[in-house]
């Protein structure tokens, strides 16, 4: 079981609920005051005095007095009305985080909502029971309504859940479960889709899988460093040092580790002419320690996202008051997202042109063209070279920001809006692009480290080679290659590379 704190949850924990299935509780040290909320919401409810959300419609309609005996139609109301989500379902193991980050907003006891509605997320999420949440309709302004709206519907009884690999009715889902429909108290259903939940967990998402790639690139470009007989004196620890960017000194460490040893590089480390390597080979730790340390700061602004209350209005127990604010824009998620993208990118940019150099005999130190031992009757690695500069084409196109896109919406009241959504979705296809650049990275590295023997590279770098030829053989005559170049990316995806290599960094 995954017992979450609010307030104090770490990565590593939500990594933990994304990647694996079973049980996630809430720490039930968070129950008092929840309950000391919920009595407040209650007690607004009844009373004269206008709340927003609470006995007001929404919106535009903030102004129009709602009678205590029409509380819970007000919260199913608003429930339907909002399930206006559409395009292809979010994926069962982001949903699970999306719960996740709702029961820790929740369980700071500033929504006002009742423990049975924690303790009902609890419960589906024990049961496998995940909503069905349409990815598009959220503008990240009023938090992510549509999305959350969906997750909030399955609650209810509403809308489609997935069980067991199947889409179902949630009514007969819940049914199944012995789980009933929850009936809505006063601002339970505001409170249950205002928030940025779905961007974060989205944005996490890429978060966890950008780390990955992150790991995985410092490993294949020591291969390639190798594999074009690169010269390892920008590594040295004093360059990175004098800068005092800690990703770059981390990079420079990680290579310097990955490559100690190899025959390679010591059978050119005399008599090598070459004054410089190009810049994809010499400012490695430069740009993929700049990358690091860009997704440093988006991972520290979403895990303080995750631990936050963005729904409104809110509750503050202390001063006895219930005040309308606006937690629930997505700006933080929103600008995350936009830098893990631009690091998404120049992961991809710079691993492309080590591509580049590997292919071409003009370009690199005596391997044969295109990594191919018969050029001119096969093709080698000609397209998949081809390959990479499409994909990292479009990693650069969908790297643009997405927060600056603000446009107004709901009768102009929500008038700056985050795009938070659209930022954070577009990452899982760039996550995607950037592991099939690295995977073809990887297989040309390899190709090019072994046209060196009888020189070896060194005992880790081997392990990443071995690991590789257990699933792709080396190329000799033309073969059809896209299987093999998934494995490769496959391979970058769970996290192998940087396992079998040892290598780990700091996040």
């Amino acid at each position: 079981m995954i017992v979450l704190d609010p307030g104090a949850t770490t990565l590593e924990t939500l990594e933990a609920v994304f990647r694996e299935s079973g049980s996630v509780r809430l720490n039930p040290g968070a129950k008092p005051v929840v309950d000391a909320a919920a009595a407040m919401v209650s007690e607004a409810a009844m009373g004269r005095m206008p709340v927003y959300g609470v006995n007001t419609g929404f919106g535009k309609l903030a102004s129009t007095k709602i009678r205590p005996d029409d509380t819970a139609a007000l919260q199913r109301n608003l429930i339907v009305s909002h399930c206006c989500g559409t395009g292809e379902p979010l994926d069962e193991s982001t949903t699970r985080l999306m719960m996740a980050l709702k029961l820790l907003s929740l369980g700071r006891g500033a929504s006002g909502v009742r423990w049975d509605v924690i303790d009902r997320i609890e419960r589906m999420l024990e049961r496998a029971l995940l909503p069905v949440v349409p990815t598009q309709g959220s503008v990240g302004a009023s938090g992510d309504l549509a999305p959350l709206a969906h997750f909030t519907a399955a609650m209810i009884g509403v809308g489609e859940i997935h069980q067991s690999g199947r889409r179902m009715k949630a009514s007969d889902a819940l049914e199944s479960a012995g789980i009933k429909p929850l009936v809505l108290g006063p601002k339970e259903g505001l409170g249950l889709i205002n928030g940025t939940q779905f961007s974060n967990a989205c944005a996490l998402k890429a978060l966890f899988d950008a780390w990955r790639m992150a790991e995985a690139s410092a490993v294949i470009a020591a291969l390639s460093t190798d594999a074009v007989m690169g010269s390892t004196a920008p590594l040295i620890s004093e360059i990175h040092e004098l800068r005092g960017h800690a990703g770059q000194i981390d990079v420079a460490h990680a290579m310097r580790t990955l490559m100690q040893g190899s025959e390679i590089r010591e059978s050119h480390r005399k008599g090598d002419k070459r004054v410089q390597d190009p810049y994809c080979i010499r400012c490695q730790p430069q740009v993929l320690g700049a990358t690091l340390d860009t997704l440093r700061i988006a991972a520290r602004t979403l895990e303080i996202e995750a631990n936050a209350v963005t729904d409104n209005p809110l509750v503050l127990v202390k001063l006895g008051k219930i005040v309308s604010g606006g937690n629930f824009h997505a700006e933080y998620v929103g600008f995350a997202a936009d830098q893990i993208a631009l690091a998404l990118a120049e992961i991809g940019a710079i691993a492309q042109r080590r591509v580049a150099l590997m292919v071409d005999p003009t370009l690199n130190f005596d391997l044969p063209p295109f990594l191919t031992p018969e050029p001119g009757l096969n093709s080698g690695f000609m397209m998949a070279e081809i390959t990479t500069a499409a994909l990292m084409s479009e990693n650069k196109h969908l790297a643009n920001p997405c927060v600056t896109d603000s446009t107004p919406t709901s009768a102009n009241q929500e008038d700056h809006v985050a795009m938070s959504a659209h930022g954070a979705l577009r990452l899982h296809r760039m996550c995607t692009n950037l592991s099939v650049i690295l995977g073809i990275e990887m297989l040309c590295a390899a190709q090019g480290i072994e046209a060196r023997s009888p020189f070896q590279t060194s005992t880790r770098l081997q392990q990443v080679l071995t690991a590789l030829r257990t699933e792709v053989p080396p190329l000799g005559k033309d073969r059809y290659l896209a299987p093999e170049i998934e494995t490769a990316a496959a391979l970058v995806r769970s996290g192998t590379v940087a396992s079998v290599a040892g290598l780990r960094l700091h996040r």
